[in-house]
């Protein structure tokens, strides 16, 4: 979540460097959150399959 958090931040303040608007680069944010947390999901389940 932690790191989750910090990505979706840097993308944020990316974004609205790059004069995105508010609500996009809120929209960004989210996106790449939710990306990792479903990377994170899928190495989660990955390392669970190998080892069982």
């Amino acid at each position: 979540m932690l790191i989750a958090s910090l990505i979706a931040a840097a993308a944020g303040y990316l974004a609205r460097r790059d004069q995105a608007t508010y609500p996009s680069a809120i929209s960004r944010a989210a996106t790449a959150f939710t990306a990792v947390l479903l990377l994170a999901a899928a190495l989660t389940t990955a390392m669970g399959t190998l080892t069982a």
